[in-house]
C-alpha cells in the first residue's frame, strides 16, 4: 500500500475505534504507531512511542497546565465563584436581565482563574440558576445565560485549550493569549448584547429585581476582594511582562492556595481532593496530547496534508472560501466529537491548509477556540447543556437548547467578524511581540 492509502485507512480506523468507545488518546496512539510501523518499520515506531511521551512530559510549556488546574481547584475551594457572582449581581441585578449580565461577567471573571470550562458552568449552574429561578427568570433564559457564560472560559486566558493548541501547533503560548484578548472582550460584549436583545424582545423572561443598597455593594466588593487581587496579580504580571506564562501559573497556584487557607476554606480532605482532581485532569490532557503527537507524525508520513493541499488548490477557492469550508466542517464535527479531541485529531492536516491559504496559526488557534465554544452548547450534543440538565432534571433539554440560541448567534457573529478581519486577533501580538 502507498503511504497515502495507509493514511486514509488509518483515519477510518481511528473513527471506528472512537465509535467503539476506545478513549480518543489511546485510539490516536494505536493508529499512529501501527501506521508509522507499516511505513517505517516497528523498531522506529516503538522508539518514537517511547521518546515522544518523554519529550512532552518534559515540555516547559506543558508545565503550565497542572499549575493552572491547581489554581482553579484552590480558587473553587476558596469560594471565589460565589463571591464574584454576588458582586456582579449587586452591581447589575436591578436591571432587566441583570442576573444574566451578572452570570456572563461572573463566569468570565471566574473562568480566568478556573482551569475548566465545565467546572465554570457547573459552578454557576449551582449558584446562579437557583437565584434566577427564584427571581422569576424563565428557565430557558437562565440556563442559556449560564451555558454561554461557561463557554467563555475557553477563550479567556489562561485557557488550557490554548495551551494544548500552542504545544501541538508549535506557536508561542503568550502570543495566543494576547491574540485571544480582543476576541474574548468582543465575545463578552456580544453575549451581553444577546441578553439585552432577548429581554427587550420578551421582558417577561427576566423580571426587574430591586436595587441593592450602597452598603451591600461595598460589602460584596470587599467579599470579592481576594478574587480580584488574584486576577490582578496574574493578569497584571503576565501582560506587563513581569511574569512569563510559567511563572504566572506558579504564582497563581500559590496565591489561590494562600487565599483558600487564610479564608479557612481548605481542610486536609479538600486539599487532597484538589490534588486528585488536578492530577486526574492533567493526566487526561497529557495522554490526549501524546496521542495527538504520535498520530500527527503518522499523518505527516502518510502525506495526507500534501494531498489535501493539492485537492484544495484544484478547487480554485479564494482563501476566505477555504476558511469558510473549514469552519463549517468544524461545526459539523462538533456535533460528533468532544471539542479538544476534534481539534487534536484534525490539526495535523488542517493547519497546513490554513497556513497555505495565507493565514496565521495564532489566528487559527483563536478560531479553533471559538469553534470549541460553539461545540459545547450547540445541538444535538453540547456537554454543558447535558450537564445543566443533570443539575436541574426538571428543565427539559429542549428548553435549554432554546435558551442558548441567542448566544449561539453571538458566537457565529464573532466567527464571521474574525474571518473577515483577522487583524482583530493579530494586532495585539504584533504590537507587544518581539
Amino acid at each position: 500500500m502507498s503511504p497515502l492509502a495507509i493514511g486514509l485507512v488509518g483515519l477510518l480506523a481511528l473513527f471506528l475505534l472512537i465509535l467503539l468507545s476506545v478513549p480518543v488518546a489511546f485510539a490516536m496512539m494505536l493508529v499512529g504507531v501501527v501506521g508509522f510501523a507499516l511505513q517505517a518499520g516497528w523498531a522506529p515506531a516503538l522508539t518514537f512511542l517511547a521518546t515522544e511521551p518523554v519529550r512532552l512530559l518534559g515540555s516547559i510549556d506543558m508545565a503550565t497546565t497542572p499549575l493552572f488546574l491547581l489554581m482553579g481547584a484552590f480558587a473553587n475551594e476558596a469560594g471565589f465563584s460565589e463571591d464574584i457572582y454576588v458582586l456582579a449581581s449587586a452591581l447589575f441585578g436591578h436591571r432587566r436581565g441583570g442576573l444574566a449580565y451578572a452570570t456572563i461577567l461572573g463566569s468570565a471573571a471566574f473562568g480566568s482563574i478556573c482551569g475548566s470550562t465545565t467546572a465554570t458552568a457547573a459552578t454557576f449552574g449551582r449558584i446562579a440558576l437557583p437565584a434566577m429561578l427564584k427571581r422569576g427568570y424563565a428557565a430557558s433564559f437562565a440556563t442559556g445565560a449560564i451555558a454561554a457564560g461557561g463557554t467563555l472560559k475557553s477563550l479567556i486566558p489562561p485557557s488550557l485549550l490554548m495551551i494544548l493548541y500552542s504545544v501541538q501547533a508549535k506557536t508561542f503560548i503568550f502570543d495566543l493569549f494576547l491574540a485571544a484578548a480582543v476576541p474574548a472582550l468582543l465575545t463578552i460584549v456580544f453575549n451581553m448584547v444577546a441578553v439585552a436583545a432577548t429581554v427587550h424582545s420578551n421582558p417577561k423572561l427576566a423580571p426587574v429585581a430591586p436595587r441593592v443598597s450602597r452598603e451591600e455593594k461595598l460589602a460584596a466588593l470587599r467579599r470579592a476582594g481576594p478574587a480580584m487581587v488574584l486576577l490582578a496579580s496574574v493578569f497584571g504580571g503576565l501582560y506587563s511582562g513581569v511574569f512569563t506564562v510559567n511563572e504566572a501559573a506558579a504564582v497563581a497556584a500559590v496565591l489561590a492556595l494562600a487565599f483558600a487557607i487564610t479564608r479557612r476554606r481548605l481542610s486536609w480532605p479538600t486539599f487532597m481532593r484538589s490534588l486528585y482532581t488536578t492530577a486526574g485532569t492533567a493526566v487526561m490532557l497529557y495522554m490526549i496530547l501524546i496521542g495527538a503527537s504520535v498520530f500527527s507524525y503518522f499523518i505527516t508520513l502518510a502525506h495526507i496534508p500534501e494531498a489535501l493541499l493539492a485537492f484544495i488548490d484544484g478547487l480554485h477557492l479564494s482563501p476566505i472560501g477555504v476558511i469558510a469550508i473549514l469552519l463549517a466542517a468544524y461545526i459539523v464535527l462538533g456535533t460528533i466529537f468532544e471539542e479538544l479531541s476534534a481539534i487534536m485529531i484534525t490539526l495535523p492536516f488542517v493547519l497546513p491548509i490554513v497556513v497555505h491559504a495565507g493565514y496565521d496559526p495564532v489566528w487559527w488557534g483563536v478560531m479553533n477556540v471559538i469553534e470549541a465554544e460553539l461545540a459545547l452548547i450547540h445541538p444535538p450534543f453540547g456537554i454543558i447543556v447535558f450537564m445543566l440538565h443533570a443539575q436541574a432534571p426538571e428543565i427539559r433539554m429542549s428548553t435549554i437548547y432554546r435558551g442558548v440560541v441567542p448566544f449561539l448567534v453571538a458566537d457565529f457573529l464573532i466567527l464571521v467578524l474574525l474571518t473577515v478581519f483577522p487583524d482583530l486577533a493579530l494586532w495585539l501580538p504584533r504590537l507587544l511581540g518581539p
